[in-house]
Order: structure tokens, then sequence, then C-alpha cells
């Protein structure tokens, strides 16, 4: 991910959790100029700040919400799997999908999964706004992803399907699906 799409995933995540630049500076240990200059994407936020970046404006899921779905996910015999559409964070995953990962899904629960996300699902993500998804304008999107060559949870090039699902408290949950 470049400087300029990294930034832009950080201003929206930021946004989403309702925080300010200073406070989220205060939070990273950083001023305020340099959280405006990493969301402008006029210089790199670097890899370790981005990932605690990344898990200080997610949100948390609960042990209790969603159990249903969770179990239905959980139980597929498909590659699939249930984040948080917002914070990109893993609420379940399917055993097919669990296999394809090189990581404990107890490491992966609860933790986006944006950081792993190729350049195809970044252009996707990014175009969502204008289609209307956010607003529910959009319930489904297949979208063919690249490779991100990632060593812990490799994507290989496929046909996806998202599905907007709504989570128990209101917030928008995403099914992703390997379809192809």
């Amino acid at each position: 991910m470049n400087a300029i799409e990294q930034g832009r995933a950080l201003r929206r995540l930021r946004l989403l959790k309702g925080i300010k630049q200073s406070h989220l500076a205060e939070l990273l240990g950083v001023d305020q100029a340099s959280i405006s200059r990493w969301e402008r994407g006029s210089a790199p936020l670097g890899q370790e700040r981005w990932l605690a970046a990344l898990d200080l404006l997610a949100v948390s899921p609960t042990p209790a919400e969603d159990a249903a779905l969770k179990r239905l996910v959980a139980s597929s015999g498909a590659k699939v799997h249930l984040i948080c559409d917002r914070s990109h964070r893993l609420l379940a995953a399917s055993l097919p999908r669990q296999a394809e990962w090189h990581a404990d899904l107890t490491e992966l629960l609860g933790r986006s999964l944006l950081r792993y996300a190729s350049d195809d699902i970044l252009a996707a993500e990014e175009g969502l706004a204008a289609r209307g998804w956010h607003e529910g304008c959009l319930s489904s999107l297949t979208l063919e992803t690249g490779a991100n060559h990632d060593p812990v949870l490799p994507i290989e090039p496929s046909l996806v399907l998202w599905e907007r699902v709504t989570l128990a408290d209101g917030r928008a949950g995403r099914l992703v699906t390997t379809i192809g």
C-alpha cells in the first residue's frame, strides 16, 4: 500500500472511530502535524506505526454479539469469513478459509485484516463510498483479487463476493466468500 492509500485508510478509520488527529497523535506518541502529513500521504507512516494505528482505531467486537451468524460462518464448507465492514476486524472464518492462512485463528480474531489486503482489494475498498455501499445502496459486490504475497495471510488471485450484513448492534458486517 502506498503512502496516499495508507493515508486515506488512516483518515477513514480515524473518522469512523470519531477521534481527532490530536488525540490519535497522543495515542501514537507523535505530534498532530505527523498525523496530518500521514493522512495526506505526504509522509510515509511506516509499518510499525501503521499496525499500531490499525489496532487503536478498530472497534472490538463483543463475544456474545451475532453468535448464530458467527457459528454459521465457522461451520460453512465454503471459503468464507466475516469482518466488521468499517474496521475490517475478523469476526469469524470457515475451516476452508482458515486452511488458506498461515496463522492460528485465535491470533487473527478481533484484529483488522486490512493490513493483508491486496492492491485490488484496496482499490475496491476505495470505490465503495462512491457506489453507496456504506449507506446500504449496494448489498453485494463481486470482484477479482490479485495476490498479496503475504506469508501469514496469503491471498491468491480469485473471484470473491462481498455481501453486506447488519450485525446485532447495528454495525455493518461483510461476508467475504471466494466464488472462483
